[in-house]
């Protein structure tokens, strides 16, 4: 049975069960009365009911419009204690039907689902029954009692307490199910830690609550991800760069493009995406660095049709903004563009702008699960990563440590060469195959890249200031004379 929130039906493996019940969990202002709501407007109208132990029922509905969520043909059950103004001692028992009056709480419940036999049903919130029983003993007997009726009489029941209450691990044990609200530093995260009777997605997930109520972004886990593809060499539409690389790089493959800022990383893998729009296919910019307005105007300088690609369909650009974002809302949206969309080349630039939306988590993990699952579709991966250094003795390929995710590694780097700033590329690393073992000088011109041919004669490129063989020294007088 769906629960209506977006992303929890997916971490429960399709739902709840039919005729169980489900303890939502959490601290005030984590959403419990929320999920339930959606529980309720996910039903057909008529076949739910809302048991409030707080609340009135005006409060409730006010509050439901306001999330966006209309409880319209829902009907609410009041059951909360009444104020009394005349001053008068009342107090309210929750015994066995058979021990009471039939106004207890207890029996008023039942009386209604008898009578109406409502499929769903939310009580809002059980944990308030403690008070109103003697002991703990009393108040176990209660839940249960009504739990097994309400599910016996063929409803679905989905209720909430506050999390660290007195009748809190009361409820946890008794409940089929278990899931947890919580509000943390990083943001607010949901998790499921019991559930009779079916398997779960566990961990912890992100959630959101908005105008349209609870949104939950299932944690990736790459494993539950295939799609078979043709493994092919991609290239990029400058043949020197191929030969290089040794044909291209290879479908369903994560490359990392590395290099200082400026040498030209994000405009070599448009390269790429430009011969996938030639091939019709579809592919995605995550910019977490750099504008929409500012990355059409310097590719349309350097001769690439990114302005006709965005048009026509093939590229999609978006500027991401980290600190809106939390690495499981971020998966979600790629897999919207790989299961939905077909997207076949996927860019993350740069993997230090992806790092700010980790919200103190290991970029390593969040990154790995994600090109794992990208790889598992087919999808063709470019990582862009910039290192900190213009110019050094010592070789960084990633400060973030995950030059092991790459099956490919394109190394851009500054060089410093008779006083004047070349840029050099060269590849590291290919899984697939062979590549050429030179360094290339590489170029951003009004027509694109364009790379040079094999540089020699020099020692310490990648250090930035390369030493001029003798035997080339001596070469270039004896041409000169």
């Amino acid at each position: 049975m769906t629960t209506g929130v977006p992303g929890l039906d997916e971490i429960l493996h399709g739902g709840l069960l039919e005729t169980y019940s489900c303890l939502v969990r959490g601290g005030p202002g984590t959403g419990k009365t929320t999920l339930g709501m959606h529980f309720l407007t996910a039903g057909r109208g008529g076949d739910g009911v809302l048991v409030s132990l707080g609340e009135t029922e005006g409060q409730l509905r006010r509050n439901a419009q306001l999330r966006g969520l209309a409880l319209d043909g829902v009907p609410v059950l009041d059951v909360s204690p009444s104020i009394n103004l005349s001053g008068a001692d009342e107090t309210f028992n929750l015994l066995e039907t058979w021990e009471v009056e039939a106004g207890s709480i207890h029996d008023s419940i039942l009386e209604y689902v008898r009578k109406h036999r409502p499929q769903r049903v939310f009580i809002d919130a059980l944990s308030e029954l403690r008070h109103m029983s003697p002991d703990a003993f009393q108040f176990r007997k209660q839940v249960l009692s009504l739990l097994r009726q309400l599910t016996a009489l063929g409803a679905t029941v989905v209720c909430t307490a506050e999390a660290g209450s007195a009748s809190d691990d009361d409820l946890q044990f008794l409940s089929d199910g278990v899931v947890e609200l919580a509000q943390v530093p990083s943001g607010r995260m949901c998790a499921v830690s019991k559930l009779r009777g079916s398997d779960f997605a566990g961990g912890w997930h992100y959630y959101d609550l908005g105008a349209n109520g609870m949104a939950v972004y299932p944690r990736l886990l790459p494993g539950h991800h295939q799609r078979s593809f043709e493994p092919e060499s991609l290239g990029s539409g400058v043949p020197e760069l191929d030969a290089l690389t040794g044909g291209g790089i290879e479908r369903g493959t994560v490359t990392l493009l590395s290099g200082p800022t400026g040498v030209g990383k994000t405009t070599l893998g448009a390269h790429y995406m430009k011969e996938a729009a030639g091939r019709g296919e579809r592919s995605v910019i995550y910019s977490f660095d750099e504008h929409r307005h500012t990355f059409v105007r310097r590719s349309t300088q350097v001769g690439l049709p990114i302005r006709e690609m965005l048009e026509s369909g093939h590229l999609m650009f978006e500027a991401v903004e980290p600190l809106a974002y939390d690495p499981d809302r971020f998966a979600l949206k790629v897999r919207h563009e790989v299961e939905t969309l077909g997207t076949r080349v996927v860019m993350l630039d740069s993997l230090s702008g992806y790092q700010q939306s980790m919200r103190g988590e290991d970029l390593q993990e969040r990154v790995h699960a994600l090109c794992r699952y990208l790889v598992n579709m087919g999808v063709t991966v470019l990582l862009i990563n910039e290192v900190n250094t213009i110019a050094s003795p010592e070789l960084q390929v990633s400060q973030h440590g995950i030059s092991y995710l790459a099956d490919a590694i394109v190394l851009l780097r500054y060089m410093e060469l008779a006083g004047e700033l070349r840029k050099t590329v060269g590849m590291l690393k290919k899984r697939t195959g062979d590549f050429e073992k030179t360094l290339r000088e590489l170029a951003i011109t009004d027509h694109g890249v364009q790379v040079g041919r094999p540089l020699s004669g020099l020692r310490g490129i990648l250090s930035g200031i390369p030493e001029i063989l003798e035997e080339k020294r001596a070469h270039d007088v004896a041409r000169s004379r």
